[in-house]
């Protein structure tokens, strides 16, 4: 094999091990309503399991950014997939609350080890001018993970029941490993002794800009799919499980479209990336304000036009990792890529808990009470937008001292 086919090999055995981990990751999503029967838990609880998985990844994101510089990429894949495995196989066997959160803090702690593993190989394998590309790429295949876990997880659940239908999520995992080990070879930094430059990474403004960035722009849809959408779609609107399952999925077809478009804009005007932002920011909220704000149920056109544009999140939030890149060295690009996508995590386990303490404190499952637990993601949505204008200040800043310097 050339070594261009042997990269994108490599590569593509790699965003397959990152589709895989985004599957484990979703497939709570829609099993929100069977996990309340078969664990015995109500609203708080399944925020618990949520909350737990996702304080996991993002706690690891900086931790795991070291280790994939000391180690290299092929080694914490692995790792990842069968921890992820070992995740769904507790889950699997899951009757009530302990067992549950052990097996989401799995797969919480081996997602974490996949995406910056992935990314290390994008800037291994191919030349720089081509990473951006590759990049985005890599979200966009591996949102292929969140439609797997959308209508075929349901299908799934109502035919084949939990314990088969994790059991066979587990499955997955080993398969991605033995595919890692079989196919994946990259070496280990040359200067891994070095010291990962984790206060020059927080120092820099253009990562906290990111930060705020991945943190304001992901967190709504992250919820939705994570953990809410599914209930709130079927018991707060009514809809059939089928049809929910359809939205979901369209939400994660739209981003697919919406990804290399707003990976074109970003690239071709990176000055006005910050207004992308601040956009996708302001829709998402409009979106959400016309849904709480109707009478009663939303009609289905209403509901289809709010996951379209829940479809710019995941996307949009990806422009945080473009900030890690442009600001930082490449000495520290894994540092920096993990404290961006902490920080969106942070955010995202923030207004899963927020909305299921809101759904226990005003009791019931209707459209009352989700309007209220849903509301709560307007001051999350604020304060990111007041960061992002104020770190986008600081950058400029910065860099125009540093021009001015030079």
């Amino acid at each position: 094999m050339t070594p261009r086919s042997t990269a994108i090999l490599v590569w593509a055995v790699g965003v397959l091990a990152y589709v895989i981990a985004v599957f484990h990751r979703q497939s709570l999503g829609v099993a929100g309503i069977e996990a309340a029967a078969r664990l015995d838990v109500g609203a708080t609880g399944l925020s618990v399991l949520a909350m737990c998985q996702l304080l996991v990844y993002a706690g690891m994101q900086v931790p795991v950014g070291m280790l994939v510089d000391r180690l290299g990429s092929k080694r914490m894949l692995v790792l990842g997939a069968v921890v992820m495995a070992c995740g769904e196989l507790v889950f699997a066997l899951a009757e009530g609350l302990l067992p549950g959160v052990a097996g989401r803090t799995l797969i919480g702690c081996g997602d974490a080890m996949t995406f910056i593993s992935v990314i290390r190989l994008v800037g291994l394998s191919f030349p720089a001018r081509r990473n951006p590309l590759m990049v985005q790429l890599t979200g966009l295949i591996g949102q292929l993970g969140a439609i797997a876990s959308a209508v075929p997880l349901i299908h799934s659940l109502h035919t084949y029941g939990w314990t088969p239908t994790f059991m066979g999520a587990a499955v997955l995992g080993v398969v991605s490993a033995l595919l890692l080990v079989t196919v994946v070879s990259d070496a280990r930094p040359e200067r891994a002794g070095e010291p990962p430059g984790l206060k020059a990474a927080w120092a820099e403004p253009g990562t906290r800009l990111g930060m705020w960035t991945h943190a304001a722009t992901q967190c709504s849809a992250a919820a939705f799919l994570t953990l809410w959408g599914y209930p709130f779609l079927v018991q707060g609107q009514g809809l059939s499980p089928s049809t929910a399952g359809v939205l979901l999925s369209t939400l994660t077809l739209c981003g697919m479209v919406c990804g290399p478009l707003l990976g074109y804009l970003a690239g071709r005007f990176p000055f006005h990336r910050s207004r992308m932002v601040l956009v996708v920011i302001g829709t998402t909220a409009g979106a959400w304000t016309a849904v709480l704000l109707w009478p009663g149920r939303a009609p289905l056109w209403l509901l289809v036009a709010l996951v379209v544009v829940l479809a710019a999140n995941g996307p949009g939030s990806m422009i945080g990792f473009d900030y890690a890149r442009t600001f930082n060295p490449a000495t520290r690009i894994g540092v920096a890529t993990g404290i961006v996508n902490g920080g969106g995590f942070v955010a995202s386990v923030s207004v899963i808990v927020l909305i299921g303490v809101t759904l226990d404190l005003v009791g019931g499952s209707g459209p009352e009470a989700f309007r209220w637990a849903f509301a709560t993601q307007y001051p999350i949505w604020a304060l990111g937008a007041v960061q992002v204008i104020r770190y986008r200040g600081k950058a400029r800043r910065l860099l125009s001292a540093a021009q001015a310097s030079a």
